[in-house]
């Protein structure tokens, strides 16, 4: 069974279990310390492919694949929500792996991060 990639632009809060194809666009290393004072590795990433970009949020080992440039599959991939935007990230129960150049350029004029979704709390 073939795997069925998502694209950027279908991305919506709280959806995970995605296999995306994206393009990183740029790449900032962010420290932040974790548990007992150990600095944790952390990337805000910008990728994207020919619909939109997204702020991806790299931890540990994914940092080093994220260069700009550089098209990764993400897998198992979710949208996280941070101050009422989308972020999208893999956690330990999914993997970024490199692959070969995308034939897209990343739509960098449609970020899905800079989107402000409000929470609405509906009543029966």
């Amino acid at each position: 069974m073939a795997e069925e990639f998502t694209k950027v632009v279908q991305l919506r809060p709280g959806t995970s279990g995605l296999t995306m194809v994206v393009k990183v666009v740029d790449a900032k290393a962010v420290l932040q310390k974790g548990p007992q004072g150990r600095q944790m590795r952390l990337a805000e990433c910008l990728v994207g492919d020919d619909t939109a970009i997204i702020v991806f949020i790299a931890r540990g080992d994914q940092v080093e694949l994220m260069k700009p440039g550089a098209t990764v599959i993400l897998h198992n991939a979710k949208v996280d929500m941070f101050r009422g935007s989308m972020r999208l990230s893999v956690d330990r129960w999914g993997r970024v792996e490199p692959t070969e150049d995308a034939k897209f350029e990343a739509k960098e004029d449609s970020n899905l991060s800079l989107i402000e979704f409000e929470v609405i709390t509906v009543v029966d």
